[in-house]
């Protein structure tokens, strides 16, 4: 086996949205659907890319991707690199490859100067937690993420409801 991780290109999309499906199946959630298909191969390689997209590949066999962009800290006066996804089909895992994709986002942040990465997991995987803890990750206590979706845009409540802030 020889594994190596390289930046995705638009030739590459058909393979990576096959990824994605497989976390979606492995998240037990709905995967896109094509027109988000469509929008993610245009926000990745579009005039404007939202994010980036590496690939680990076994040979020509894509096997695993990480996804990142870049936040802003304010107090730190830092980029954040946020890594949305990093994932890994289930027989390559326990192999180091996860090892290498997430050491790649580590080496993206100190090459970009950022002042922290950050990410989400699920409750549930106990085996990704226990990867990131080793890695020297611990979960946010005081912080408590939120999520807005886009039906509830323009949604803003009136301003006797809104005491904090």
């Amino acid at each position: 086996m020889s594994v190596t991780i390289r930046r995705a290109e638009e030739s590459d999309a058909p393979d990576l949205l096959a990824l994605i499906r497989s976390l979606a199946e492995f998240e037990k959630l709905d995967p896109p659907d094509a027109e988000a298909m469509e929008r993610l191969i245009h926000d990745g390689w579009g005039p404007r890319p939202r994010f980036e997209a590496w690939l680990a590949v076994d040979g020509p066999k894509p096997i695993g991707y990480l996804i990142v962009y870049e936040t802003y800290s304010t107090f730190l006066a830092k980029p954040t690199l946020y890594v949305e996804d990093v994932f890994l089909l289930p027989e390559y895992r326990g192999l180091g490859i996860g090892r290498a994709l997430f050491g790649h986002a580590m080496c993206l942040a100190k090459e970009r100067g950022c002042g922290r990465m950050e990410w989400c997991c699920l409750d549930w995987n106990v085996g990704a937690r226990r990867f990131y803890e080793a890695a020297g990750a611990r979960p946010l206590e005081e912080w408590v993420y939120y999520r807005l979706t886009e039906e509830h845009f323009g949604q803003m409540p009136a301003s006797g409801e809104l005491d904090a802030a």
